[in-house]
């Protein structure tokens, strides 16, 4: 944790100046946004489900004192206004610019490759349950019997005639055939090969075309003169995704589906064997996605709306980056 805290301490300077325009110039002291942002990132680090448990680890614990910046006969905030003063931080770009910091900071590093990407994406499991996803212009209130009274069998329902009433911006969405239908986004890496740090990372409604659209956004703003190469699974081997990668200046190296279909790949790209290399790290990105879900605790999102889904998705990749950072430092000191 003290090489994670002197990681942190480094991004966080980057940001002074966006934390110097959330301080109040009137009212009574706030929380400095420093101390929520780090309690927020101990939140996600040690997978704490509410903020009321981290308020009470906090009250007794000496790490995580020490981590936020409080002294040991500091006051500890109520759970309710620590929920109010990170409202105030959800509605800022605060996680993104704070991801963004932390990339920079490993590029000074030198752990981050300018070559070599892999893309891919999964999906968040929404808060909302499915009994929320009702018709549009029904008054979502459930019947006489209660919520338990529900009943969708049979009912055909999709997004376009459908919403859930809890989180309108969840989308139902069925990863592949014999799967079941879930209400949930899709958060999207990229992720350089040389250490398999995040380099870019975003979150989207759930569609079909929902991961080579994000993809190519991403890419785009990392585009440059220089060639460069990414790594995907099946699902981006199509014809209009590798045209556009490729007009862009980066090289698809996309795993060839041939599940009943010609791939859109040919012997142009995979007689190299950088081609197999990068099907080789490609793999690494689902540690990436195995750590937020199971560490970060964003198998199933605590959040509704897109904005919020999203801040707590670019900070648990933030965590996810500095964890690894933690890691490398270590081995080449």
């Amino acid at each position: 944790m003290r090489l994670v805290r002197a990681l942190c301490d480094i991004a966080l300077k980057a940001l002074s100046r966006e934390f110097d325009r959330m301080y109040s110039d009137i009212g009574r002291p706030s929380i400095p946004p420093e101390r929520l942002l780090r309690a927020l990132l101990l939140q996600i680090l040690y997978t704490i489900r509410s903020e009321r448990m981290l308020m009470e680890q906090l009250d007794y614990n000496l790490l995580f004192r020490w981590f936020v910046g409080l002294n040991m006969d500091d006051v500890v905030w109520d759970a309710t206004v620590f929920s109010k003063n990170r409202d105030r931080m959800l509605e800022s770009e605060i996680a993104s610019l704070f991801f963004q910091a932390v990339v920079e900071e490993a590029r000074a590093l030198d752990l981050l490759s300018d070559d070599h990407f892999s893309v891919d994406g999964t999906l968040i499991e929404a808060w909302a349950s499915q009994k929320s996803f009702q018709k549009k212009d029904s008054d979502g209130k459930p019947g006489d019997g209660g919520n338990g009274s529900a009943n969708f069998h049979g009912e055909a329902r999709k997004n376009e005639t459908h919403e859930s009433k809890t989180d309108p911006n969840a989308r139902l969405y069925r990863k592949g055939k014999g799967k079941e239908a879930k209400l949930c986004y899709a958060g999207h890496v990229v992720m350089e090969n040389r250490n398999g740090l995040a380099v870019k990372g975003c979150l989207t409604k759930a569609t079909g075309t929902a991961e080579r659209e994000a993809a190519l956004e991403m890419l785009e703003q990392a585009a440059g003169h220089k060639r460069r190469t990414v790594g995907t699974d099946k699902a981006y081997d199509t014809r209009d995704f590798i045209k556009r990668t490729r007009a862009i200046n980066v090289t698809p190296h996309v795993t060839q589906n041939r599940n009943g279909r010609k791939s859109a790949i040919d012997r142009r790209t995979t007689r190299h064997e950088g081609y197999a290399k990068s099907l080789r790290c490609r793999a690494r990105i689902e540690e990436i996605f195995g750590w937020l879900k199971t560490v970060a605790g964003q198998r199933k999102t605590r959040f509704r709306g897109e904005a919020r889904v999203g801040w707590m998705f670019d900070l648990g990749l933030a965590a996810y980056n500095l964890v690894r950072m933690r890691k490398l430092a270590a081995e080449t000191a």
